[in-house]
């Protein structure tokens, strides 16, 4: 079977790009790590005027209704531009806890328009909630019910952009699909990691191209291609993996579970050889805080346990063999 992504699809990424290109998004994470949200506000503005927000909440709540290939190809563009705040539990998850709650019709149609961030914690493979004292809305889900909850202790994370939180549920909980919301929280997770090991090799591959060593730039030599190379591998070998899975998503196949589980390995895997390379391809330099790179170096250490880890995930694809 041929599986491509069509033309409106490419012009969708790179209108994403275009957006978060002028944004300077790497400030806007900085701003975040030191308690300055506002930048970071800005761009989820910029999202919501793209409709990405709006990708995953039903039309009928003034949302898009998309496609989960749709969805997963907009979050690795946010990957690929490392947006601060809780883009997986928002702009994915939440729209699938919310769809039967009380009020579901004003808070759908907030998250569409990019008035409303959530974030969501779901028991026993996410704990915890990404930026709940950022969010606007706080859910807690475990065992097929969903409902408010508040931040509690919050927890340091290698990446300082991102703060994790033990929460508390509070107020009536509702009937939500919460197998369903893990498995799009870690398929949303394994395409923001994509996107993120994308943007080390595209990074590497243009530092290789100008750093000089021996009177040569250092991309002319065999071992720093290899390397690179490897990594472009990895990559297009795991984002076939991402939209499959989506795709088995959105036709509620029995090979779910497996599909996103094989999808979150290869695409931790792809972006641990990124990070790994890209470090090697920059020196000592790329891990300071003045380089853009240490962001998603940062990033992906972070966000690669999330929504489960490798082990979690390899014992279900395991278990589906």
């Amino acid at each position: 079977m041929k599986f491509d992504l069509d033309q409106d699809q490419r012009d969708f990424a790179a209108s994403i790009d275009a957006a978060l290109a002028a944004a300077d998004v790497p400030g806007a994470v900085r701003a975040w790590s030191h308690g300055e949200p506002d930048a970071g506000r800005r761009v989820w503005n910029q999202l919501a005027e793209l409709g990405v927000t709006a990708l995953a909440v039903p039309e009928e709540h003034d949302g898009i209704g998309a496609h989960p290939v749709d969805l997963m190809l907009a979050i690795e563009a946010l990957g690929r531009w490392c947006v601060p705040g809780p883009v997986v539990e928002s702009i994915a998850v939440a729209p699938v806890l919310l769809a039967g709650a009380p009020d579901a019709a004003a808070q759908l149609a907030a998250l569409a328009a990019g008035e409303l961030i959530a974030t969501v914690a779901l028991p026993p493979h996410t704990p915890r909630a990404l930026d709940a004292d950022r969010a606007d809305l706080v859910l807690h889900a475990e065992s097929g019910r969903a409902g408010t909850a508040q931040a509690g202790t919050r927890h340091a994370s290698v990446d300082p952009s991102r703060g994790v939180f033990d929460v508390t549920a509070t107020g009536d909980s509702w009937d939500a699909d919460t197998a369903r919301a893990y498995e799009v929280g870690a398929l949303a997770t394994a395409a923001q990691l994509i996107g993120a090991g994308q943007a080390m090799l595209n990074a590497s591959v243009d530092y290789a191209k100008q750093r000089t060593q021996f009177g040569r730039v250092i991309g002319g030599y065999q071992a720093i291609k290899h390397k690179l190379a490897d990594v472009h591998i990895a990559l297009e070998l795991a984002r076939p993996l991402v939209y499959g899975a989506a795709l088995s998503l959105s036709q509620d196949s029995a090979d779910t579970a497996r599909d996103v589980s094989a999808a979150k390995v290869a695409a931790s895997d792809a972006a641990l050889l990124a990070a790994h390379s890209a470090l090697q391809t920059h020196g000592a330099i790329g891990f300071t805080s003045e380089c853009d790179l240490s962001l998603w170096l940062l990033r992906v250490q972070a966000v690669r346990p999330a929504w489960g880890d490798v082990t979690a995930h390899r014992r279900r694809v395991l278990e589906a063999i």
